[in-house]
């Protein structure tokens, strides 16, 4: 069943302050590879210009998916989780985030399409953190997918017809 129009602009409250800390950051930039060290050595980080450790730029990602929850559990837009995929992730940056940070994400129902039988959802992720400064913008893209068709039943015998060879 495709999703309802009536959704696109709707948005939800701001989640409550997620809290940057300086070693989920360090977790992240080693999960993912990142050996810059202005992820890591906040001496590293003041060299090139900041307060502290800075977040490798796809950290954002846990913080807005989490935010993007609100739409994906709305009982009245009826979405069916178990058929989703994620279908693509973008962030615009005003500035890094940074170790200390208390960041809130408000979500917003963006567009919804379908196509070829799935519904297609874009969620805009604006993060700001404690003083109201925008931080980043994640646009998240969702796709959930068609039912399988059910499958035709096989068809009967015919009366009086001889038995398939071996």
């Amino acid at each position: 069943m495709a999703l309802d129009q009536s959704f696109v602009g709707r948005s939800y409250p701001p989640t409550d302050p997620y809290e940057v800390g300086r070693e989920k950051i360090r977790e992240f930039a080693v999960a993912v590879g990142d050996t810059n060290p202005v992820y890591t050595d906040p001496e590293a980080a003041k060299a090139f210009g900041h307060q502290d450790v800075i977040a490798p730029p796809t950290f954002v990602f846990a913080i807005t998916f989490a935010a993007a929850s609100q739409v994906v559990d709305d009982p009245q837009l009826g979405l069916d989780y178990s058929r989703v995929v994620h279908g693509d992730q973008k962030f615009a940056y005003t500035r890094p985030v940074r170790a200390g940070d208390r960041l809130t994400v408000t979500s917003t129902i963006e567009a919804i399409k379908s196509l070829a039988g799935n519904d297609v959802i874009d969620i805009r992720g604006e993060v700001h953190d404690e003083s109201g400064e925008h931080v980043v913008t994640a646009w998240t893209k969702l796709v959930s997918r068609a039912p399988e068709p059910a499958a035709a039943p096989a068809p009967a015998a015919a009366a009086g017809s001889a038995p398939e060879e071996a």
